[in-house]
């Protein structure tokens, strides 16, 4: 299985260059996408053995990762693996989600932050349980951790996606796509990560309010040309989110399995 590793940036000078040090010691294929970033967040990585990929004025984060995808599917990737540059996602966390991604090579694998929820602001949680319950609704099955930035897609699904991941914007790509999935028959599985939260950090660029209004109006969208889809209602309410539990993993040295449970 191919993988590669792809990181949006802007404006994460005081944190992608130890964010890429640590993928770099996960997997040896990896790009940032500085979009349109006014600090040295570019110089701090032109040294490492990454590709660089700079847009020349901030275009979102949407854009970003399309400029990311484009880059990996045309060197032949099988999978390809996204995180945030603040740091909020953790390097080691990327053998378990390829781990995830071999064994359910036709899913999305989400980074779900079901680990040390507490240390994660309260708004900002209500805001990703708002947004996993519309997301779920119009996928049809529920999500966990509809916002995490930390995930496998495979190439094979990008491939079928482009049209929209090219015209999405800011954060709306990571929600949109779940939809747009799922009416292909690709689901989500999580594997869960601890939530981590830089107190001390730069603002975060997502915004709450802003973000979750854009996210409801798209995922609104998709839910009234499907008049209001009651069946994945039903489905995203009656199940429970899929996740694979790789915390109790100990498999014999010759196989490698993976135990799966629900959340």
């Amino acid at each position: 299985m191919k993988s590669f590793v792809i990181i949006p940036a802007y404006n994460e000078a005081a944190t992608i260059r130890v964010v890429v040090k640590d993928v770099l010691a996960q997997c040896t294929d990896v790009a940032v996408i500085d979009d349109g970033s006014s600090d040295q967040t570019a110089k701090e990585v032109a040294d490492l053995p990454v590709t660089l990929l700079r847009h020349a004025a901030n275009r979102g984060k949407a854009a970003a990762l399309a400029t990311g995808f484009d880059w990996a599917i045309s060197r032949g990737a099988d999978v390809v693996l996204t995180l945030d540059g603040d740091g909020q996602h953790l390097a080691g966390n990327i053998p378990l989600l390829l781990a995830a991604a071999k064994f359910h090579p036709d899913r999305i694998i989400i980074g779900a932050r079901l680990l040390d929820r507490e240390s994660y602001p309260r708004a900002r949680r209500l805001a990703n349980k708002f947004a996993d319950f519309w997301i779920g609704w119009a996928a049809a099955h529920p999500v966990a951790d509809s916002q995490s930035g930390q995930r496998v897609y495979p190439a094979s699904l990008l491939r079928q996606v482009s049209a929209l991941h090219r015209k999405a914007t800011g954060f709306t790509f990571e929600s949109e796509v779940v939809i747009c999935a799922a009416r292909l028959g690709v689901t989500t599985v999580a594997v869960p990560i601890a939530a981590i939260h830089h107190r001390g950090g730069r603002r975060s660029h997502f915004r709450p309010v802003r973000d979750i209004s854009r996210i409801v109006v798209m995922v609104g969208g998709h839910l009234l040309r499907s008049r209001m889809n009651p069946v994945g209602l039903w489905h995203s309410q009656r199940n429970t989110p899929y996740v694979v539990n790789l915390a109790t993993l100990a498999p014999p040295p010759d196989t490698e399995s993976l135990i799966e449970t629900r959340a």
